[in-house]
Formats: structure tokens, sequence, C-alpha cells
């Protein structure tokens, strides 16, 4: 796999930003197969938490690996703390995210543009991320994920003590319930979508957004989505986890 390292300017943002890439070769080394010559490889959006950057993935899994075995380019931006939002006191990510990204990454590389080769996924915030996105453009993805993922963000807003970045973030705490922020609505809101994804949604039972996770799951089916859930018994918010998952999640894609 090749591996980009890639800053460009940003006019959503109206700064200079940056996203990691791999990309499958025709050659890839010992133990990987080549890749298909004259194939759009299939494309993974995938969306870091809240402490961390698009670095974390590759630093902390063996995402390069898993990707490799089925060909698949992986994209991996930065969007700081905004949560995928637009601030209200700041940048404009969500803007960049399910706008000008997509856009950028068409331009620049060689990948597919079909919905059905395109997913998306992240892990605690960005797993809001990747579900607000399958949920707000279901026509766009095949499959996404969510990997211990803050999947009811006014319930986790409402419900915080003492953190000022929500303020940045969202202003009013409150004005995410029924908004396009909110993950529960967007549900129901996309539920006679034509197209929809598949969706597949994973949690650890000792992980603090456990409780968040089985409320999403029952709501998703509930409205009518094609969902997947995972739970692991006592597994907790930590790497040796989500990087069992994103290697489950490609699985899935292929399945």
């Amino acid at each position: 796999m090749a591996f980009l390292q890639v800053d460009f300017f940003s006019s959503t943002l109206n700064v200079a930003s940056s996203i990691n890439v791999i990309l499958p070769e025709a050659a890839q080394g010992i133990g990987i197969a080549a890749s298909e010559e004259g194939e759009l490889p299939k494309v993974l959006y995938l969306l870091h938490g809240y402490s961390d950057d698009h670095s974390i993935w590759m630093r902390r899994t063996s995402v390069e690996r898993y990707a490799a075995a089925h060909n698949l380019a992986v994209i991996m931006p930065a969007v700081n703390h905004s949560f995928y939002c637009n601030e209200a006191n700041g940048e404009r990510y969500w803007d960049y995210i399910s706008k000008e990204l997509p856009q950028i990454c068409r331009r620049f590389f060689k990948i597919s543009t079909k919905p059905e080769d395109t997913y998306v996924a992240g892990l605690s915030m960005g797993g809001y991320g990747a579900m607000r996105l399958a949920l707000t453009h279901p026509e766009r993805f095949a499959a996404a994920a969510s990997f211990s993922g803050a999947v009811d963000l006014a319930d986790l807003v409402e419900n915080s003590q003492g953190d000022l970045s929500w303020q940045r973030i969202f202003g009013d705490k409150k004005s995410i319930r029924g908004s396009d922020a909110d993950t529960m609505y967007l549900m129901k809101k996309n539920a006679g979508a034509e197209h929809k994804p598949r969706l597949y949604i994973s949690c650890g039972t000792a992980d603090f957004l456990y409780p968040q996770h089985g409320r999403f799951v029952d709501a998703l089916r509930a409205a009518g989505w094609d969902t997947t859930s995972f739970e692991k018994k006592d597994a907790i918010h930590e790497w040796g986890f989500w990087d069992e998952q994103i290697k489950a999640f490609i699985e899935f894609i292929y399945s």
C-alpha cells in the first residue's frame, strides 16, 4: 500500500488542512495480494476521536494491512475537537467533511466515486461523525460503522458538566436535539430513503458510552435501518478493541 500525507488548502475552513491516505498498489509486498490493474479502489473514510487526529489510525492499528487484503483505499481527515459539526463559534467542519473533502479526494486520487464502493467509519467522536454522514446522506454510502460511538450526541451534551468546548461547538447545549446534528432525529427523518447503507454498530459492555449504544441500535432497528450490532463483554474505550473492530468492519464490507 502507498501511504500519503497530504497537506492542502481548504476553502471551507480557510486554512491549510491535512489528511492521511492509504492507496492500493499494483505490487504490495510479501504476504499482500496485488491490486487489480485498471480497477478503481473502493474507499473508506475513517474518522478519528475527540482526543486524536488524522494520524492516529495508522499509529494505533493495523488498518493498512487490513485494507491491503481487499485493495481498499482509506482516507483519514483531521477535524480537531469539532465533533464533525459547523461550530457555533468556530469553523465549518460539517461542510468540510460532508461537501468539500469528498470533492477534493476525487480530484486528487483515482478512487471509485460509486455509492456502492464508498464507506465511512469512526470511533467515539468519529463514530458520531460516521453515523451523521450515513444518516444525512444515505444515498452516498454502501455501509457505515460506529465503534464505541457518541451516537446520542444530544443526550451526551445535555448531561455533560463543565466542558466549555460544548459551548464553542454547539452554543446552547439544548440546540442539538431535534436538529440535523441529532442522529436520533436523522434516523427517523430519512427512514424512508430509497437507498440506505448497512450499519455496523459496536461497543464494549464496560465502555462509558455503552448505554448510548443500546438505545441507538434499538432506535435504528425500529426505524427500519439494516443494523448489525456487536458488543464485547467487559471491553472499554481503548485501541485494542478498535483495532479488532476496524478489521471486523472491513470484513463486513466484503461479506
